[in-house]
Order: C-alpha cells, then structure tokens, then sequence
C-alpha cells in the first residue's frame, strides 16, 4: 500500500507544480478550434508576425492549410514566405545562436507552447505588455516578467505606461456606479491603430491558432469520442445481460 501511495504522489507530482507556478492571474480564454474564420486570422497573424523569429517546426504547412479551410495553392502564395514547398515543415531561417545573441535566448518553437502554457497564458501574456525603459527593449510584461521579446503588435494595441490589470474582471463601484477594470490599460503611453475589443479579437484570434497547432486533432478526437462513448454503453447493456446469465443458476 505505501508503495502505490508513493507512486500514485510521484504521477501527480507534476501537474501539482504546474498549478503552484500558476501564480499569475490571467484571463479566461476559451479557444474554439471549429471556428474556421478566426484560425485562419490566426494563421495570418502567426506567419506575419511570429515567424520571424519562432518556428513550428512540429507542424506542416498542408496539414495546417488543410484544417483552416485554406486552399494549398492559397496559402503557400500568401502564408508561405521562405521559399519552402506546401508539405514541409514550418522552419524559419533564422540562425539559433544568433538570436540567442539578439534577445539574450533563443526564441522558443511554438507548435506545442499552448500545452505548455495554456491558451488563457498565451491570452493574457499578448495583452500584457507596458513600458518599461529599465528593460532593453524598452518594454515588460505582467504575466512574464523581464521578457527579452519586444512588443511585435504595439502599433495594433498601443504601449500601456502603467501594468496592465490582467485577471480582473470587470466591475462596478457600488458607491459611484462606475466601471472598474473594464480596460486592461488606464493609461497609455501609446496610443494603438485598434479599440480595446478589437485588439482583444486579434489576441483571441492567435491564441486560438496557437492552441490549434498544440492540438491539431482535438476536434476529430473530441467527435470520435461520442461515438466511442456510445458503443461502450450499447456494450456494457450486452455484458450486464451476459454476466447475469452466467451467474443466474450460481445464485
């Protein structure tokens, strides 16, 4: 018995870190993988922004076309900018070592960072930006502190002068009446080409792509699970009556 407690601590060890790291508080996401429109904006924002400097190496540039509703030829004319061919791998030309020169580490892949992080950390981290000219690149970041990335959609969203209030949710002052937190940033610095709302949507938007490419099949798995569910109900009905007819004379 002290044995399976011991081992059944050691399973759980893992995931009982990942919920002490999680100190930061962040906001909700909810990624919808059958939204075609939005994963294609993801995809738009991922190779024109990302790319640059993250690969995805896990995944391929068909399979991703193909799960987006993006025609191949389409998508290796629009989405595919390093000369590679519509079934490679998603590379970038980047050199390793250099950019672990330029950003003091080099850029991690992105194909699985939404199993890693979680998509409401991914979320929350593209809202979470201000400035900060103690930091080399002249910004920081609430959820990641001290990040060596700069902030690639600040003409969109704008650059926060003060930390941004990511996880609390919007509320009203029971003495004035007015909304509080209704707005990740009080002040800016910055001003961005996009409302609130709007660039909220384009966060949305990758992120959703992001936990897409962390999970390329959880839609078929999700689907092939009801009908799994359903035979073992169908089966469970023919092995009760089944054992009850072995057992009936036992008894």
């Amino acid at each position: 018995m002290r044995k399976l407690i011991v081992g059944l601590f050691l399973t759980l060890l893992p995931a009982l870190g990942l919920a002490a790291g999680g100190a930061v508080p962040l906001d909700h996401m909810e990624p919808d993988h059958t939204n075609k429109e939005s994963l294609q904006r993801g995809a738009a924002l991922f190779t024109n922004y990302c790319m640059g400097c993250h690969s995805a190496e896990y995944a391929r540039y068909k399979r991703v076309a193909d799960d987006i509703g993006v025609p191949a030829p389409l998508y290796e004319e629009n989405l595919i900018f390093t000369g590679a061919k519509i079934g490679e791998l998603m590379h970038i030309s980047m050199d390793k070592a250099q950019a672990a020169t330029w950003f003091g580490n080099t850029p991690p892949d992105l194909t699985l960072e939404s199993r890693l992080r979680g998509e409401s950390w991914i979320y929350s981290y593209l809202r979470g930006f201000y400035k900060d000219e103690a930091r080399p690149l002249g910004v920081n970041n609430v959820v990641f502190p001290n990040v060596g990335m700069p902030h690639v959609f600040v003409q969109q969203q704008g650059l926060c002068a003060v930390p941004p209030a990511i996880g609390h949710a919007p509320n009203i002052d029971p003495l004035s009446g007015t909304l509080r937190d209704g707005d990740v940033c009080t002040e800016w610095a910055l001003e961005g080409e996009l409302s609130s709302a709007e660039y909220d949507r384009l966060a949305y938007d990758l992120t959703n792509f992001l936990s897409y490419m962390g999970d390329p099949v959880k839609v078929e798995r999700e689907r092939l699970g009801i009908y799994v569910l359903i035979f073992i109900a169908i089966f469970f009905v023919f092995a009760y009556l089944l054992n009850r007819e072995y057992w009936k004379d036992v008894h």
